[in-house]
């Protein structure tokens, strides 16, 4: 990756699921551009790893405990932000589980758990940060959904469900916003990431292994959020599809 260069002001932007993978090197990859950046996740000790990481390198990071299931501890996330830094700039709802599974395994636990992050953490992330957005006048909403919010494949039909289900609120949300409030929509092809890592069906597994054979770096995706940040305030990116070149 090249040396990142900052073609924005810097912003205060928060990332969810943060400890690994895409929200890494997202919150990496823009606080190499001078952005502060505030992490949250659940594994504590990853996302001290992820932050000394950040600092080690000249970057500017908070971090923060945070289950995004939790309507309550995300609205503590976002608002610590706003108290702390006197606003909230961006907010990427990156925070996703992938527990995929044919339907008749009837992984029924597995199921509301990807609604429960991929879908209600996703809203309850907005509806945090909303009203910070609207009183300040702006903001930005980055929404990390996933090449199965456009396409289903087989074991991946509760997963999809949420991703395409992600697509919508985040398209609902930028055509009732304001234009001083940005969204955009990054959907990602496979990705290097601990995704698969939750898959517990043994078939699964397999078939997982052979999809994900052509999977590139989760900094392909930071940069595709770093290039939605640093457009023009009058300009809105509204999605970016990054997959492989060998995933056709």
């Amino acid at each position: 990756m090249s040396t990142p260069t900052s073609t924005s002001e810097p912003k205060t932007v928060l990332i969810t699921g943060a400890s690994s993978g895409i929200g890494q090197a997202t919150a990496q990859r823009l606080a190499a551009e001078g952005h502060h950046v505030v992490i949250g996740a659940r594994r504590e000790e990853r996302l001290a790893e992820v932050a000394a990481t950040i600092r080690e390198a000249g970057g500017s990071v908070d971090t923060r405990r945070l289950d995004v299931t939790d309507r309550a501890d995300v609205a503590a996330f976002v608002d610590a932000a706003a108290r702390d830094h006197g606003r909230v700039d961006v907010l990427v709802n990156n925070a996703g589980v992938m527990p995929l599974s044919p339907l008749d395994a009837l992984l029924v636990e597995q199921w509301d758990l990807m609604i429960d992050v991929n879908v209600r953490g996703l809203l309850y992330g907005i509806a945090a940060a909303l009203p910070h957005f609207r009183r300040q006048g702006g903001g930005h909403f980055v929404t990390v959904a996933s090449i199965g919010a456009h396409e289903v494949v087989p074991t991946g039909a509760v997963y999809c469900a949420t991703k395409y289900a992600a697509w919508a609120i985040t398209e609902g949300l930028r055509q009732e916003s304001d234009p001083s409030i940005r969204v955009t929509t990054v959907s990602p092809g496979v990705v290097e990431s601990e995704l698969a890592d939750t898959i517990t069906d043994p078939g699964t597994q397999a078939f997982v292994r052979d999809y994900r054979a052509a999977a590139i770096p989760a900094t392909a995706i930071a940069d595709a959020v770093s290039y939605a940040l640093g457009q023009p305030a009058d300009v809105d990116v509204n999605e970016i599809v990054v997959r492989p070149a060998r995933q056709r």
